[in-house]
């Protein structure tokens, strides 16, 4: 299920045939642009940057991200590690991979999943890195298995994906958010959108919520309605 558009969207073309190399060059070019601004952005706007309905979009192009994580050469591996069944919920910027590294190292990744049971896969991409620019780890072994060697000054982009036989898990009071909201408030998983990107949802996922933000109202009295 690959986003395949061939007319603008929001400003961008991604075309229906792709290779990985080029996905990664047209997001390393994004990422370039980001790691040079001044002052650096805070690590919370590049959270979810895939989702063209996110606040990330406002300062990069989501669909050349989204474009990368639907990639078939990605989704094989993760296929190896969790499954056919493949959901993309998450997937972060990091402008400099030391700081995600330091955040595996603190055993944060996985922490604030809501996913039951929890699985998953995460996808490691060094746009920088000509030799090993992808690689895959079972979230469950994640901690303890040998990384690439990434420069750690340079950007890195991490993906997460849940099999879908797990279930999204909602409700901001259930553990793992409410862990994240005290711990990451600027963060709400809780309301990301989910993307079937192979196989079939065995869960009974909503898929809906996400992708129909709010009606804006003004804030001050509201009439009431009849």
């Amino acid at each position: 299920m690959e986003t395949g558009f061939c007319e603008p969207v929001m400003g961008s073309v991604a075309p229906v045939a792709r290779s990985l190399g080029e996905r990664i060059d047209a997001v390393h070019a994004t990422v370039r642009e980001l790691a040079a601004r001044q002052p650096p952005l805070r690590r919370e706007r590049l959270s979810g940057i895939h989702n063209p309905w996110g606040h990330a979009s406002v300062i990069a192009d989501a669909w050349r991200f989204l474009d990368l994580c639907e990639d078939p050469a990605i989704l094989d591996r993760v296929e190896q590690v969790i499954g056919p069944d493949i959901v993309l919920w998450d997937s972060q910027l990091y402008l400099e991979a030391a700081s995600y590294l330091r955040f595996v190292e603190a055993q944060r990744e996985g922490r604030y999943w809501p996913v039951l049971p929890l699985a998953g896969a995460v996808v490691l991409v060094a746009p920088g890195h000509p030799s090993a620019p992808v690689s895959c780890f079972d979230l469950a072994a994640l901690g303890g298995a040998p990384r690439p060697a990434l420069d750690p000054r340079a950007p890195l982009y991490v993906i997460r994906y849940m099999p879908a036989a797990s279930r999204f898990v909602r409700d901001p009071h259930a553990p793992a958010n409410w862990t994240a909201m005290e711990e990451q408030p600027l963060l709400n998983y809780a309301t990301r959108p989910l993307w079937l990107v192979r196989g079939e949802d065995r869960a009974g996922n909503d898929f809906v919520t996400g992708f129909s933000p709010a009606v804006p109202r003004w804030a001050g009295h509201q009439p009431q309605e009849h």
